[in-house]
């Protein structure tokens, strides 16, 4: 089960590398070294196009990061790609599948800092945690073009429902053991 759900930002000279290896690694840029230390194996990546604005895929940690300088990644600006996470796609979409993310961003809890204006601002970077609520509306999005009308959303794998924030779960009224008791005979 992930623990994590990942957006990888990145151009789309570079997002055609990690394609042309069918998936299998990613690079992440140098600056997010502390981000990339906590991605993890089985956690989840969304791949945002950042010239064109648009979600593309999605994949799954296999392995954890490596320093590698090998060049694969072209450098934008002067950031390098050192670090490799190897990775499998999960849901890849056509080049005509491709989907807008300004027609997604009012739904995402993600994009919630920024004015509904400049939402792209929140696309800046190579590496960002999202909310798994974020990532399982864009993916069912994502399902629904590659899929068609043959998409059965109960036959796939159904969205966990979002768990309770820490502070959800404090102001929740707790419970008094003689109500707990009371309300199952057989355990006392």
């Amino acid at each position: 089960m992930p623990r994590n759900f990942w957006m990888i930002i990145c151009n789309e000279e570079n997002f055609n590398i990690t394609r042309s290896l069918d998936f299998t690694m990613q690079g992440l840029k140098s600056e997010y070294r502390r981000k990339v230390q906590r991605v993890e194996t089985d956690d989840r990546l969304l791949y945002y196009v950042s010239g064109i604005r648009r979600f593309t895929a999605t994949a799954t940690v296999t392995a954890p990061y490596q320093e590698v300088e090998d060049g694969t990644w072209r450098n934008e600006g002067s950031a390098t790609w050192p670090y490799r996470i190897e990775i499998k796609p999960e849901l890849v979409l056509d080049d005509a599948q491709y989907i807008q993310a300004g027609l997604l961003a009012h739904r995402l809890d993600y994009i919630r800092r920024w004015p509904p204006e400049n939402w792209y601002m929140a696309f800046q970077g190579n590496l960002h945690l999202l909310p798994k609520g974020d990532f399982f509306l864009i993916e069912e999005e994502m399902k629904k073009l590659k899929f068609g009308r043959n998409y059965d959303r109960e036959a796939v794998v159904p969205v966990p429902a979002p768990s309770r924030s820490r502070k959800q779960r404090r102001a929740s009224p707790r419970r008094d053991p003689a109500v707990k008791a009371a309300d199952n005979p057989e355990a006392s």
